[in-house]
């Protein structure tokens, strides 16, 4: 992994999911890690959420001052404009889930581009409603790059219908994703997939995940 990770994605593409598990599955590879939230779109599903048993990990948690309220200010931290600047952490962004939320990741590009040590991953869930072919991810993806003014480095497929995702659920979405891979020329750095299925899930690359609570 490169020093930055971001994870980008529309609304209800599991993105913060996958976050907090590479945040995690970084730290028990040794690494020093910090976990950024900062999407501004979504109030009710954030990585604070997880905040306890992150730090718990020794996982640095960086969050919005608002997280698992209903309050929702284009406000960010001043802490993320030293991660994407520190040379000594490995740093996992959770990025907003639209083109709006992408313009709050643009103050922070500068300092990510002078270091170019940066992974931004487009997350697709082909079972959402604005990503259900590829066509729509594709232009999804196109709009979150002119917002955020950072170029996506590959792809994650964590298509999933929540506790009703089954193995054929995610093979099913396989031909989309490489698909979509081709069309837009960036390659499928893994597969993601609840834990109690990964290894019935027929795929390169299968990242395993520990779903993470949802508040309403």
């Amino acid at each position: 992994m490169k020093r930055v990770t971001l994870f980008c994605g529309h609304y209800g593409s599991g993105k913060t999911n996958v976050a907090v598990n590479m945040a995690a599955e970084l730290k028990r590879q040794g690494k020093t890690v910090a976990l950024a939230d900062i999407d501004i779109v979504n109030p009710y599903f954030r990585s604070a959420d997880s905040r306890q048993e992150l730090e718990g990990q020794g996982i640095e948690v960086i969050a919005l001052p608002f997280a698992g309220s209903n309050v929702d200010l284009p406000a960010l931290p001043q802490e993320v404009y030293g991660l994407v600047q520190r040379r000594d952490v490995y740093a996992v962004l959770d990025v907003g889930g639209d083109d709006r939320g992408a313009y709050a990741l643009g103050r922070y590009v500068p300092y990510i581009r002078e270091e170019n040590n940066y992974e931004m991953l487009f997350v697709v869930n082909f079972c959402r409603p604005l990503t259900r072919d590829v066509q729509s991810a594709v232009e999804v993806l196109r709009e979150i790059e002119a917002a955020s003014q950072l170029p996506f480095t590959g792809i994650v497929n964590n298509t999933n219908l929540g506790d009703a995702t089954t193995a054929e659920t995610v093979e099913s979405s396989l031909p989309l994703a490489q698909t979509l891979s081709e069309q837009v020329k960036l390659p499928i750095c893994f597969t993601a997939v609840k834990r109690d299925l990964a290894e019935r899930v027929r795929a390169e690359n299968v990242f395993p995940l520990k779903l993470q609570p949802k508040l309403f």
